[in-house]
């Protein structure tokens, strides 16, 4: 039986899995995006000082 981490990349090798990551990409070129990720980042570091 393949490990978890062995059938995540499968998976990311297989045609479905290239489609998500070419997506991810383009949604990750976005400022808006970005700035958004920047935000939850901020977020949870905060959450974690004391």
């Amino acid at each position: 039986m393949p490990t978890l981490t062995q059938r995540i990349q499968s998976f990311l090798q297989s045609p479905r899995g290239r489609k998500l990551v070419q997506q991810g990409r383009q949604q990750l070129a976005k400022p808006e995006n970005q700035q958004r990720l920047r935000g939850l980042v901020t977020k949870f570091q905060n959450r974690r000082r004391p």
